[in-house]
């Protein structure tokens, strides 16, 4: 699709492309109010980007791509930042890196910045939130995303769709089967194991960790067993740090209550990532508890960091280096999946949603000695 251009924009305000100019590309002679304010609603409305970046991206490639984490210190990010780099390799392009801490007034930031260095296309990871405090973020990410996807930019997300987003064409979702592979864990672990369950989470509205814990809920359901009792923390190994804390003292209480019977003390707690998982076991050990003697703990993701993590932690297995590799590939210039007339991308991809192509992935549950309920 054609970028705008800055005549069409001067045309629709009915001003001269050098006042057009003036406006949207921060000149020091700026016109009247009601003429700036008449020239940004045109720009807005036909989805122009400054600096003549629309141009850029129509008619030729930059060979960058910019890369969207919210920490490229977690584990998760960091491998599947190394997908990206893998497949932006094989195409002989360059990757941008921007860090956001998850907030989407920060995403919407940088999305423009990679536009405005005409990157040919951008890569989003991390959980998408529906939080109260995050709806006018959300909102201005979708548009930013929006006017750069209609000016010939392609964007692949990891996990779930952005908020709001509507762009018809070069949007692309690879999708993770959160809830389902939750329900799996859980199914496999009430099968051997009779005591309460418990899951560390998220904050309620966090797309990532609200599916995991409805998954491993669902799960325990079909197992025929009660719903565990959900901690709300922050979703990093902090938050799982306290959490576990607080479970510390649960079970060092059933344990006094218990002394004939130690297993009738004992927890089978889900923390809805590794990093979460990682904290709350720490905070397990600080306190006199072992794992899995004292209590039995699972995690998601399978980070690279578990290889080095004793005892070994059970978890799902996610393919995060390929979740960077299939969503760079899906971005490409001429690539299967980014043209809804097209070929689907290689994989297991369904049908679309509203906002361009959704790809799936797989997982599998990992069972470990954490989750061993041998005493």
């Amino acid at each position: 699709m054609a970028a705008s251009t800055l005549t069409e924009v001067a045309r629709l305000a009915g001003v001269s492309p050098a006042t057009a100019s003036r406006v949207l590309n921060g000149s020091a002679r700026k016109p009247g109010p009601d003429i700036a304010d008449r020239v940004r609603q045109a720009a807005d409305s036909l989805g122009y980007i400054p600096n003549a970046q629309a141009q850029g991206l129509a008619k030729s490639s930059s060979g960058l791509i910019g890369l969207i984490v919210h920490d490229i210190a977690d584990p998760y990010f960091a491998a599947i930042a190394r997908g990206v780099q893998e497949a932006a390799r094989e195409q002989r392009r360059m990757v941008l890196l921007a860090t956001t801490g998850g907030a989407p007034a920060e995403e919407k930031e940088a999305v423009a910045a990679f536009a405005a260095r005409r990157a040919d296309s951008i890569v989003i990871a991390g959980s998408r939130s529906a939080q109260p405090e995050n709806q006018e973020g959300n909102a201005e990410l979708a548009a930013e995303l929006d006017r750069y996807c209609r000016n010939g930019g392609r964007v692949a997300v990891v996990g779930h769709a952005v908020v709001g987003a509507t762009a018809p064409e070069g949007y692309h979702v690879v999708a993770v089967p959160n809830e389902e592979l939750a329900a799996a864990l859980a199914r496999q672990l009430a099968s051997g194991w009779d005591g309460d369950f418990v899951i560390i989470g998220g904050p309620e509205g966090l797309f990532t960790s609200d599916d995991r814990i409805r998954g491993f809920q669902e799960g325990l359901a079909s197992a025929g067993r009660k719903p565990a009792k959900v901690l709300r923390t922050s979703f990093n190994r902090a938050g799982g740090y306290e959490a576990g804390l607080t479970l510390a003292h649960r079970v060092k209480a059933g344990q006094a209550e218990s002394a004939d019977e130690p297993a009738a003390s004992k927890l089978c707690i889900f923390a809805v990532n590794d990093v979460m998982a990682i904290g709350a076991a720490a905070a397990l050990r600080e306190q006199g508890l072992r794992i899995p003697r004292d209590a039995t703990i699972a995690g998601f993701d399978d980070i690279e960091t578990l290889r080095d993590f004793r005892p070994a932690l059970s978890t799902v297995r996610l393919p995060l280096e390929e979740i960077g590799r299939l969503a760079t590939r899906a971005t490409a210039p001429g690539a299967a999946g980014t043209d809804r007339d097209g070929e689907e991308s290689a994989g297991s991809a369904e049908e679309g949603h509203d906002a361009g192509r959704q790809q799936r992935i797989s997982g599998e549950v990992t069972l470990r000695r954490s989750t061993e309920t041998a005493t």
